[in-house]
């Protein structure tokens, strides 16, 4: 059953998915908010731009399926919030699941959960929690037949202080996508390698399961392009980004696209000729 819910999330023809990530309002954050401070208005964008995914909180979800029409993206759910965003971080981390996830995703007609997989310096509790987040919804996932995405981040304090930053080590992102794929992950979201030629690495060790691989924060559309091209060579099944489309100056551009480099197979300089005259058009 799981697989007619995959069906939904991967193109049927290039195997690769493009999910929108619009759930950053979900973790407290003022600062997350630059793009879709106003929601109905930043769905309205993305909808009409027409990825193949949109993760979205419980709360927003249904700007997204009350829509009629059998053309809009399909919901991907995240299912669990925490506290390591900030700059000023509490003295008490946490990572705490929503209550009956995979029931709300259901009804909610969400072809997959996400949940993360966090592995903060010095705080193995956080580590824990996520553990245990990931094993009570998969086995509830296993029963409904719906996905489970887990999204692995490595983090480090951030350079000049103030909270973390998730980090592009191959040595720690390659054990946690491995220990998602052990702990029953459909899909893994992992963030790219500092040198994108190790990512056949992160590649290796999740197989069979398929990678997404994550944006993070905002760069230039030339790197953002450039790194898309060479995870996709390395075998990535597709990319889930957030805010280098949702502040980006004209976000239904930037998706088309990366749209295109996902499933028509445009290089990084197509894909940046392509946005270039849309953006400027």
């Amino acid at each position: 059953m799981r697989s007619y819910r995959l069906n939904r999330l991967f193109d049927g023809s290039s195997g690769r998915c493009l999910d929108v990530a619009v759930d950053h309002g979900f973790f407290g954050e003022t600062a997350f908010l630059q793009g879709i401070e106003d929601m109905p208005a930043a769905i309205d964008t993305l909808v009409a731009a027409g990825p193949d995914a949109l993760q979205l909180a419980p709360g927003q979800a249904a700007l997204l399926q009350s829509r009629p029409g059998r053309g809009k993206p399909q919901l991907v759910l995240r299912t669990d919030v925490a506290n390591v965003y900030g700059r000023d971080l509490p003295d008490e981390l946490y990572s705490e699941a929503i209550r009956d996830a995979v029931g709300q995703a259901v009804r909610l007609d969400a072809v997959c959960v996400v949940v993360n997989l966090l592995d903060i310096p010095d705080r193995p509790d956080v580590r824990r929690a996520c553990v245990r987040n990931v094993m009570r919804i998969q086995a509830d996932c296993a029963t409904a037949g719906m996905p489970l995405m887990v999204e692995p981040l490595a983090f480090a304090p951030r350079a000049g202080g103030g909270g973390y930053d998730s980090v592009g080590d191959p040595e720690r992102i390659v054990g946690l996508v491995r220990q998602a794929a052990e702990l029953g992950a459909d899909v893994i979201k992992a963030d790219p390698t500092d040198d994108p030629g190790d990512y056949a690495r992160v590649i290796r060790v999740a197989a069979p399961v398929p990678v997404l691989v994550r944006g993070g924060g905002r760069v230039s559309d030339e790197e953002l392009l450039a790194r898309t091209r060479a995870v996709l060579d390395q075998g990535a099944s597709g990319i889930v980004y957030g805010r280098n489309i949702i502040q980006h100056i004209s976000p239904a551009a930037i998706t088309r696209a990366l749209m295109a480099m996902l499933h028509s197979d445009l290089s990084a300089e197509q894909a940046q000729r392509q946005l270039a005259e849309e953006a400027g058009s």
